[in-house]
């Protein structure tokens, strides 16, 4: 099956319900292996720009909700909002401060009030409005308040070395862009579209973990692949065999390769405190 040339339209499926779905046994446990490969960056970044007592946040997204209460817990903020179109899992682990909000930030009328800091971790790469949703988002804060924005960008190109792995994640952003539109190429373009919507301060960093038998990331992208298999398939870059064969590549000494990193950019809205 040939896939669609790049720019083409993606399909009408949805994260978390084609593909990811939270009530499939597992789900919670893939997205904690993304929180341990970056929720230490993820936290010292939110210190770094000020987050901490008196700050009301909004936390989009939320998943398992290990950014939320490490806020509460480390940063010592006043509260917390954690959203997410699925909230079985923020509800599963309430603490003193954490607000779950189950809701579709797509939606209109997604207007929770204003906060300090409004943080998303691979939502927006997920999302169709995305380009929208940047300039919505900036209008939650308050006056001095930071927006923080983390996605995947994918580091291999066409002279990236064949391996296993490099196979089978151009088939998994492949896929899931003909399936349920997530679209990385456009992430490097966070810095300006902060910018656009009115934001000062811009700056962003990115990070990428090593991939080394048995870490975090890796156990995180061969459940991903797992999971995201069919859309894999529907490339015609990988068959069975091949996902297999990367699955195990993950696994070995044999492997050497980038795993994709994490772009985060922020930026203040202008008036009010800074810190």
């Amino acid at each position: 099956m040939n896939a669609p040339p790049p720019g083409s339209a993606p399909g009408d499926g949805r994260y978390g319900e084609a593909f990811f779905r939270p009530d499939r046994a597992g789900e919670e446990e893939r997205i904690d292996f993304g929180a341990v490969a970056y929720d230490d960056l993820t936290m010292a970044r939110l210190r770094a720009l000020g987050a901490g007592p008196g700050w009301r946040c909004l936390d989009i997204g939320a998943g398992t909700g290990t950014v939320s209460r490490r806020l509460l817990g480390e940063a010592g903020v006043a509260s917390v909002l954690a959203v997410d179109r699925d909230v079985r899992f923020l509800s599963a682990r309430p603490v003193p401060g954490l607000q779950v909000l189950q809701a579709d930030i797509t939606r209109p009328g997604f207007a929770p009030g204003g906060f300090r800091l409004v943080h998303a971790r691979f939502v927006l790469m997920h999302l169709p409005e995305r380009d929208r949703l940047i300039g919505h988002l900036a209008e939650l804060l308050a006056p001095g308040g930071v927006l923080v924005l983390s996605d995947a960008i994918d580091l291999t190109s066409d002279r990236t070395p064949p391996t296993p792995y490099t196979t089978a994640m151009r088939a998994m952003w492949q896929g899931l862009r003909t399936t349920i539109g997530t679209d990385v190429s456009w992430v490097p373009s966070y810095p300006n579209r902060l910018r656009g919507a009115g934001l000062e301060h811009v700056a962003a960093e990115i990070h990428v973990p090593p991939l080394e038998p048995g870490s975090p990331i890796s156990r995180f992208w061969a459940d991903t692949w797992q999971r995201s298999r069919e859309a894999m398939l529907s490339t015609g870059l990988v068959d069975d065999a091949a996902v297999d064969a990367a699955v195990r590549y993950l696994e070995s000494d044999e492997c050497a390769a980038l795993s994709a990193g994490m772009l985060t950019v922020w930026g203040r809205k202008p008036g009010g405190p800074t810190g």
